[in-house]
Parts: structure tokens; sequence; C-alpha cells
């Protein structure tokens, strides 16, 4: 039996001319990725700047290790696996350094251009609940220990299968069940005070 998936790679000829030396084949994979990875590392950081940062060490990373890339997963779960762990790897330093105030997280999201953009207009009173819904939010995904808001950003937000985010973190599919049914709960009981 192969050791290749079952479903074959979408970006495999990109890669194979990736790992051959064609920057534009790279190229290629970066801007395809970019935006699933970008909504990926800012919903587990929460800080534009820190996600743009990320990003950037995370297309270097992948770029010098993709000789080594075997094709025993999809360049997909790779890149996201990559992400997932430098991503974790820098919120622990990070929290290590600093605690991050949720007032912090709050301002950030408040001037983000997209948020923005998509909370403006229409009519101001649903405006104003969005906002406080998206700040009760986003406060309420800070509290949930790492392990925790990773399986909720890949699934609730990114909308991968329970399968593939088991390949991404490297557990099984019944730690992630696990720990999107706490996660779920958690959630519920921080924005408990926030139902109508």
């Amino acid at each position: 039996m192969s050791d290749r998936p079952l479903n074959p790679d979408p970006d495999q000829e990109l890669v194979v001319r990736a790992q051959t030396g064609d920057t534009r084949a790279f190229d290629d994979l970066v801007r395809k990725y970019t935006p699933k990875l970008y909504g990926l590392v800012y919903n587990m950081t929460s800080n534009r700047d820190d996600t743009a940062d990320l990003l950037q060490d995370i297309f270097a990373k992948a770029y010098r290790s993709l000789k080594r890339f075997q094709g025993k997963s999809t360049f997909y779960t790779w890149i996201y696996s990559i992400s997932v762990n430098m991503t974790l790897n820098f919120l622990k330093k990070r929290n290590r350094h600093t605690k991050l105030s949720l007032d912090d997280v709050d301002s950030g999201i408040q001037n983000d251009p997209d948020f923005i953009k998509l909370t403006s207009g229409g009519n101001p009173l649903k405006d104003v609940n969005i906002h406080e819904l998206q700040k009760r939010l986003n406060e309420a995904m800070m509290k949930l220990s790492e392990d925790h808001r990773t399986v909720v950003t890949l699934y609730d937000i990114q909308g991968l299968q329970h399968a593939e985010i088991s390949k991404i973190l490297g557990v099984s599919e019944g730690t992630v069940r696990s720990r999107l049914f706490y996660a779920h709960r958690q959630l519920q009981n921080f924005l408990e005070e926030f139902r109508q």
C-alpha cells in the first residue's frame, strides 16, 4: 500500500515545480493560501501585526522545508500544520513575556478595517449589537486555552473537518471532538449573558 493520500493533492504540480526551484510556483502557493492562513493566524492571535509577521515566517519556513516535503499528506495539511505550530509557539512566548489585555484585543478589532467594513452602514442598533457580540466573542475566545482556541478556529472559523484538524494537529479525531465539545461549552458559558 502506498503512503500517498487517497485524494490526490490539487497542489501537487505546483509543489513539484517549487521543489525544483520554480519560485513562481511557490508564489502561486503563497497567493492561494495567504487568505486562509491569514484568517487562521489572526483568529488565534487577534493582532494584525503579529499575523503579518507570522505569515512571513510561516511561508519562509515552508519554503526552506519544501524539499523535505514528501507528499505523505496534502500540501494544504502540511502548510496548516506549520501555521498552527508556529502560531502556538508564538503565543506561548508572548504569554510568557506579557499578558495580553482584552482591551488591546478589543481596540485592535475595533480599528480593523475589515471589521469596520463588515459592521458599518445600515441599522445603528444592529451595528451596536454586532459590535458588542464581536467584542464578547473575542473576549470569550481569548479566555480559551491555546489548544481549545486552535480547534475552534480550525473547525468553526476555517471550516475544516475533524479528520483534517486531526492531521494538522497530530492528535486523534476523538481528541479533536473532545476539545471542540469543551471549547463550545466554555464559549456558551462566557456568552450566556449576551442572549436576548
